[in-house]
């Protein structure tokens, strides 16, 4: 075998997958050439040699090669034969072996490297030891055997070690995700524990899916629970949820009984509406559909669907009624404007009666004011915030002629003789203080009410002259 065909550190994961076959020594008479056996030994990816000179040498050390062939290695005060090669060149029988030391060596150098690595589990760390220790155990090398089994009890150790770290992260990392488990679940039945007539189910059954999204999340991405915590967990999880739907569902069954009987009280509700849409009698229909829209009101919903398709044929019918309404008013209000137009013409009228200055002239006044009061009686209503003042200033014709009138039949009567002086005296005296209070008012709207107060007594004081 050539000095550069040697395995590698490179090598040592692919070759700590089994054990390495021990060389057999071959029969003295037929023993195979170095490179016979070379062809018979396991096929390990090989490439050239990394290790130094003195490595080899140091490696040699340990060993000799017969003149037979036959190659020894030392350990502690005795000797063990490992191979056996006639007719072999003994320096390159001697290093193949020590090169075999090397790389042996080199699997428990990786080993410990790997022990320091991240992603390593406990049954690697297991598998590896168990091969290894099966190749440490009389090995077919050259090399300090000692030293490789000591090394190989430190490897023990480490890995000892480092599978109680593992254990201790797994325990940590275990009870993370079961406290982080816990929190969803607790979170389901914070939420199957708040339901009630206020619940928002939609956006319960939301919440519900997010919890169960992040379940899945959890179950994927986080260490693996031990079975009874993860079943424990999962029942609480999945009572709450079943929690939910129960009660959502009776729910569901509650609002469409709810929603038929408010369907069947808004049905009841449009065949009374359909009944008196066509009425005239407009005080009483319209109280009798104030009443309907009450109910409708308190009917509650029969769904989005439903309730639409109802209240188009509630709105129908009152729409009826009331437009039916509307279009009597309108000619009524049309009506009474005409009609106002018309007094209002007869007000001119009344009002081109006066001043009355004498009992003649009163009569003859009297006259015409009955006329046009019997005109005023026959053009009928007017707008209803209009009648006070038109009937204030048709009364206030009428006061005026009637004080002319009353005047007469006091100067006619001879009890009131005496009386006559004393009461054009009050009326005098009454009219200087209206004199006064007019020109002390500054109220436009009162000091024209002061000039009518004072127009009807100097009438009054004329009739008594």
């Amino acid at each position: 075998m050539s000095d550069e065909t040697a395995t590698t550190p490179e090598n040592v994961s692919a070759a700590a997958a089994k054990p390495a076959a021990h060389p057999k020594a071959a029969p003295k008479p037929h023993a195979p050439s170095p490179a016979a056996f070379a062809k018979k030994a396991p096929k390990v990816a090989v490439v050239k040699s990394t290790y130094s000179d003195e490595d080899i040498a140091k490696a040699e050390a340990f060993g000799r090669v017969a003149d037979d062939g036959t190659v020894f290695v030392r350990e502690g005060d005795s000797e063990r034969e490992v191979g056996q090669f006639a007719d072999a060149d003994k320096t390159a029988a001697l290093k193949l072996y020590a090169t075999r030391f090397l790389d042996l060596k080199a699997k428990l150098d990786f080993l410990a490297t790997r022990l320091n690595a991240a992603n390593i589990k406990s049954h690697e760390i297991d598998e590896s030891l168990k091969l290894l220790e099966q190749e440490v155990d009389n090995p077919p090398v050259v090399g300090d055997i000692a030293a490789l089994k000591a090394q190989l009890e430190e490897l023990k150790a480490a890995g000892k070690a480092k599978k109680d770290e593992l254990a201790a992260a797994r325990k940590a990392a275990v009870a993370k995700a079961v406290e982080e488990r816990t929190a969803i679940v607790e979170k389901a039945e914070a939420l199957a524990a708040s339901l009630g007539d206020k619940t928002n189910w939609r956006s319960t059954a939301d919440k519900f899916r997010a919890l169960f999204d992040e379940w899945q999340a959890h179950q994927r991405n986080s260490v693996r629970i031990d079975k009874p915590q993860a079943d424990a967990l999962w029942k609480r999880f999945s009572a709450a949820r079943t929690t939910f739907n129960q009660s959502r569902r009776k729910w569901a069954q509650n609002r469409d009984a709810e929603r038929a009987q408010a369907k069947k009280a808004k049905e009841a509700i449009i065949q009374e509406a359909e009944a008196i849409k066509d009425s005239t009698e407009w005080g009483e229909t319209s109280r009798k559909f104030n009443d309907l829209m009450d109910r409708w009101k308190k009917a509650g919903r029969a769904g989005r669907n439903d309730d639409d398709a109802l209240w188009a044929k509630f709105r129908e019918a009152a729409d009826t009624f009331f437009n039916a309404r509307q279009a009597d008013r309108d000619q009524i209000s049309s009506s009474e404007k005409e009609n106002l137009a018309k007094k209002e013409e007869l007000l001119k009228k009344a009002e081109a009666l006066l001043p009355v200055k004498d009992v003649k002239a009163a009569k003859e006044a009297r006259q015409a004011l009955s006329k046009i009061q019997d005109e005023w009686d026959e053009i009928g209503y007017v707008p209803r915030g209009d009648v006070h003042r038109i009937e204030s200033r048709l009364d206030d014709v009428e006061k005026q002629i009637k004080a002319v009138e009353d005047a007469e039949w006091t100067q006619s009567d001879p009890e009131t003789d005496a009386r006559k002086s004393s009461f054009e005296e009050q009326l005098t005296a009454q009219l200087a203080e209206l004199d006064k209070k007019i020109a002390a008012a500054t109220d436009p709207k009162k000091k024209a009410a002061l000039e009518a107060e004072k127009a009807t007594k100097e009438q009054w004081l004329n009739a008594v002259k």
